[in-house]
């Protein structure tokens, strides 16, 4: 239930970069009286997709933990860590390529402001980030779907075990 209030947040955060988008894009210079819109739509998106992402992240880990100890401690088989392994490594490359685009994005547009980045590169990276961020978000539904069905298999299990040498 975590894991999907988290994705909630996430979703959140990519429909506010691409209102930030939007309003950027309606900008006809860094001087423009719409640009304090932009900066503060873009934080206000960024923070929600870097908390999700950050949070998500040590969701799988520590739900990673408790299963490895399950094993460990149940003697159950150790195909169940390495399938949460697994789930981890899926998630974690698409979730940490979308949080470091974000941030980029967002550190990258002060800089286009500044004068001392050419704008191409704020809406190249715009874009690559806003799909990073769509592939993220489909991988840690999955991931966490996943993750929720083997803490439930590792749960029937234990309690199997138990059943049986009661």
């Amino acid at each position: 239930m975590m894991g999907r209030s988290l994705l909630v947040v996430g979703v959140l955060g990519t429909a506010g970069v691409a209102v930030a988008g939007a309003l950027g894009y309606r900008l006809s210079s860094a001087a423009d009286p719409g640009m304090p819109n932009h900066v503060i739509a873009a934080l206000a998106a960024s923070l929600p997709v870097l908390f999700s992402h950050v949070w998500i992240l040590l969701y799988l880990l520590a739900t990673g933990r408790v299963i490895g100890s399950a094993v460990r401690e149940g003697g159950l088989d150790p195909a169940l860590l390495a399938e949460s392994r697994r789930l981890r490594r899926v998630c974690y490359s698409w979730l940490l390529l979308a949080a470091g685009l974000v941030m980029a994005l967002f550190l990258l547009g002060g800089a286009v402001a500044a004068n001392t980045a050419r704008p191409w590169t704020h809406h190249a990276l715009f874009w690559a980030a806003l799909a990073a961020q769509g592939i993220a978000l489909w991988a840690e539904w999955r991931g966490l779907a996943a993750n929720e069905r083997l803490l439930g298999e590792v749960d029937g299990r234990l309690a199997a075990a138990s059943a049986a040498a009661a």
